[in-house]
């Protein structure tokens, strides 16, 4: 073999091994986004099964929101609840309390 067939199929190898790497990479971080944890560890759990902010069922609007806030688990029904709760959180909380 000369040269340049040498370089050509040490090309082609290093091209299917990135392929490969990049493809499992993918696989990974695709799978990793797609796993919503029902709870996050160490948060008190969230008591209710309606959204904090407007009483809906919380996959109403698609993926339920989850955050923590002190220490307490919060669920939201979409987005624009999150950023309601967060302008005025005090007025939600009372919520869990009652």
């Amino acid at each position: 073999m000369n040269l340049t067939t040498n370089s050509k199929l040490s090309t082609q190898a290093f091209l299917h091994r990135l392929t490969r790497f990049l493809g499992i990479t993918c696989i990974a971080l695709l799978w990793g986004a797609c796993a919503t944890p029902k709870s996050i560890s160490g948060a008190k759990p969230y008591p209710l099964k309606v959204c904090l902010v407007t009483g809906n069922d919380l996959d109403s609007m698609g993926d339920t929101r989850v955050e923590v806030y002190n220490g307490q688990e919060l669920r939201f029904c979409c987005r624009p609840c999150v950023r309601k709760f967060y302008a005025k959180p005090e007025k939600y909380l009372a919520k869990l309390k009652s």
